[in-house]
Formats: C-alpha cells, sequence, structure tokens
C-alpha cells in the first residue's frame, strides 16, 4: 500500500473494519446494482456484496494500491460471480418472448405478477425501467466475460485500464471484449427492438405499459424517450449509446418500478429454467 494512503485506508488495512465499512459505503449501491445486472436476483445479489465485503476485509492486507480500491473490490466481486453463475447457460435473444408465452400460459405466473402490480403505486410500470431491464436481459446472451466488460465499460464508467485489472486481462483485450459485446447488442437490438425498428419483433415495453398503465398515452411516452427520438437520426452505435445512457441513469434495484420489474426478472428466469417457481 502507498504509504501516503488516506488514514482510513490505513486504519482498515490495520484490522479496523469500521473505517473499512466507511470505505464501502461509498460504491456499495454501485456494487449491489452491478452484481444484480449479472444474477438477476436480488437475494443472490445482496449474498455476493456481503462476501464482497468479507472477503475484501480478509485481504486487504495484500491491497497494494494498483488501481483504486472500488476497482480492485469490483474485481473481487465479479470473481465471486463467476463463480455463481458458472455452469449456468446463456440467456437466449428471446428470452422476452420466452417470458411473454410462460406468463399468457400459466396463471401462477400471471398471478404472482399481477399481485406485485397491484401492491405497488399506481404508476410502478415505467417505460425506462423497462428498457433497462431488457438491456439486462440482453446483456445476459453475451459470453459472461463480454457481458461483464460491457456493464462495467459503459454503465459503471470503469477505464479500459481499470477494466483489464478486473478482468485480469490486457487492455486489448479488456478493449476487443467491450467492442465486440456491443457489436453483438447492436446486432440483438436492431433485429428485435420495435422501439428502433418498426420491424422489431419485440413489443414487450408497450404491451407491458398498456397493461399496468391502460389509462396512459402510450404513444406520447414513447416520443418522450430519447431513443425513440434518435431512432430516425442515429446510427446503430449512437442508438446504443443513447440505450446504454439511459441504463447508467437506473438503479435496477432502487428505481420507482423495481418490485415489478424484480417480479418481471422473475418470470424471464423460470423462462430460461433458472429457477423453477415464482417465489
Amino acid at each position: 500500500m502507498h504509504p501516503n494512503s488516506p488514514p482510513l485506508l490505513t486504519d482498515a488495512v490495520k484490522g479496523n473494519i469500521n473505517a473499512f465499512q466507511g470505505l464501502f459505503a461509498d460504491f456499495h449501491p454501485a456494487l449491489k446494482s452491478y452484481l444484480y445486472r449479472l444474477v438477476t436476483d436480488r437475494n443472490d445479489a445482496e449474498d455476493l456484496a456481503h462476501d464482497t465485503f468479507i472477503k475484501a476485509f480478509d485481504k486487504l492486507v495484500t491491497f497494494q494500491g494498483q488501481a483504486s480500491l472500488k476497482t480492485w473490490v469490483f474485481q473481487i466481486a465479479t470473481n465471486l460471480a463467476y463463480d455463481h453463475l458458472k455452469g449456468r447457460k446463456r440467456w437466449q435473444p428471446d428470452v422476452k418472448a420466452q417470458g411473454k408465452a410462460l406468463c399468457m400460459s400459466n396463471t401462477d405466473v400471471y398471478d404472482a405478477i399481477m399481485r406485485v402490480h397491484e401492491a405497488s403505486t399506481e404508476n410502478a410500470y415505467d417505460l425506462k425501467e423497462h428498457i433497462n431491464h431488457c438491456f439486462t436481459c440482453m446483456a445476459k446472451t453475451l459470453p459472461i466475460e463480454q457481458q461483464v466488460a460491457l456493464i462495467l465499460k459503459d454503465v459503471y464508467n470503469f477505464s479500459i485500464k481499470e477494466l483489464a485489472l478486473i478482468l485480469e486481462k490486457s487492455a486489448d483485450v479488456a478493449k476487443h471484449l467491450v467492442q465486440d459485446a456491443r457489436h453483438r447488442l447492436m446486432d440483438i437490438f436492431e433485429h428485435r427492438c420495435a422501439l428502433i425498428n418498426k420491424a422489431g419483433v419485440c413489443h414487450q415495453c408497450s404491451e407491458l405499459n398498456g397493461l399496468f398503465n391502460p389509462r396512459q398515452n402510450r404513444q406520447e411516452e414513447f416520443n418522450k424517450l430519447d431513443l425513440v427520438k434518435g431512432s430516425k437520426r442515429f446510427d446503430r452505435a449512437g442508438l446504443l449509446a443513447l440505450r446504454t445512457t439511459l441504463v447508467k441513469g437506473i438503479d435496477p434495484l432502487r428505481a420507482p418500478g423495481a418490485d415489478l420489474q424484480d417480479i418481471l426478472m422473475r418470470c424471464d428466469r423460470l423462462a430460461m429454467g433458472e429457477v423453477t417457481t415464482m417465489s
């Protein structure tokens, strides 16, 4: 550790857990939302964040200050997430269609979603939150290293250098992982997203808005979105940039419609075979 390290970090390295808690708190919300985007389960994200805290504190004496403490902790969290997700299949690009089909054919699934909706505030369903939800689902169709690289770089603003440290790769490899992930997502959204392509096959954000906000003018809500406004003016890369800008502004665990989006995510996980029930 650098001799000019902040006093709080120095105290933490000496074993002061309260000092480490103070440091960890600065990026804990971002860490937990990042983990949720990877594992798509609130309890698992909470458990992984807790395990990250314990492991990071235990290993803090090995922290050399070659990167920020945040970057170092995110590296630990990423490795724990890798272990947690080991053996799981990548999601399919038609996950939203499969989730919709499951909801429409299974009354238990439909009732579970509607119970959460009825317990939520009147306008709990938000188009922007669902676009964020969709981004998380589509990112899970990528190889895990591409998924991590894209989310850390484009959503959580880590530099390529920091990303290379987290992934334990060279900067060139980290850069290519981000580029490949972007191109894969561009292809998916171009062919599946009705917001940016009228021939897109997925209309779920529109359909759910109609279901949960029946008195709302759907087209007016869509027209407020920069993504929709830009669909005729920007190329694929520009549209993906608009999407990630929207995603950056949403914490999937703390947004107003988080409960509703979480139960919809549970439906997607059930459709992908990751869980066996909605509870």
